[in-house]
């Protein structure tokens, strides 16, 4: 049982991501990756807003019960992804500006923070 659980929360995670890449390049962001990993974790989208490289961190909640999704991305998650994000660097240098935004979807809408935190 949990595992259906869980292979049902990662397919709604999934989809979830789609429509946010969708809304993202409707808002005219160019999709470059999607699910990057390494060994901190997991980089949702990575796309090109204009000459800067972004990093898109996507949070969707079904319920505010255990909080907003935006209070789902504690400082030791932008850690791991300011980590993961140097890795994607590594692999793929980048000349340009680099951000990190969130797109959160909260009652069937999304809202994107541009610029969420600062890499460190």
């Amino acid at each position: 049982m949990q595992q259906e659980n869980t292979q049902s929360t990662v397919f709604k995670g999934r989809q979830i991501e789609r429509r946010a890449a969708a809304f993202l390049e409707h808002q005219g962001y160019r999709l470059i990756a999607t699910n990057f990993r390494t060994r901190w974790g997991e980089i949702d989208l990575i796309a090109c807003e204009n000459a800067c490289l972004v990093f898109v961190e996507v949070k969707g909640r079904s319920t505010l019960r255990f909080g907003s999704p935006e209070e789902a991305i504690t400082a030791k998650k932008r850690r791991r992804l300011t980590k993961t994000a140097s890795g994607y660097l590594q692999q793929h240098p980048w000349p340009g500006p680099v951000r990190f935004d969130v797109v959160v979807l909260d009652r069937g809408r999304f809202r994107l923070h541009r610029n969420a935190w600062e890499e460190q």
